[in-house]
């Protein structure tokens, strides 16, 4: 599964970050940060990707952006603050279906340790 080799770089190169620059930045900061580390390791990362929405027949290319894609098939979910909720979890679960992707991590940096703050969200990605 090509996904969850692509969430372990992911969650890895978060814990180097976390590690060297700590909580307290921007999430913009860790974004850009995050994403070229990945490309450092060999990945395809998009940033501020626009997914458009569907509702009642017709098309709206404002729907929203996805923080980051990497390789096309994770979805990396940027956030700062006090502690990821629920209601994280189902946007994520929302930007996954609308952009028909099986797998999405939330990335919280204001965490002490980044293990408490990382989130796997699945699409129909087998366990």
């Amino acid at each position: 599964m090509r996904e969850n080799e692509v969430a372990k770089a992911i969650v890895d190169a978060s814990y180097k970050i976390h590690t060297q620059l700590g909580p307290g930045l921007l999430e913009s900061v860790y974004e850009v940060v995050l994403a070229h580390e990945l490309r450092q390791r060999g990945f395809e990362v998009r940033r501020q990707v626009p997914v458009s929405i569907s509702y009642e027949g017709l098309r709206f290319d404002e729907g929203y952006r996805l923080d980051l894609l990497v390789d096309e098939c994770v979805v990396v979910e940027l956030k700062f603050v006090e502690e990821l909720s629920g209601v994280h979890k189902k946007q994520l679960l929302t930007y996954l279906k609308l952009a028909d992707k099986r797998l999405g991590l939330l990335v919280n940096f204001n965490t002490e340790l980044i293990k408490d703050g990382i989130c796997r969200v699945v699409n129909g990605l087998p366990q």
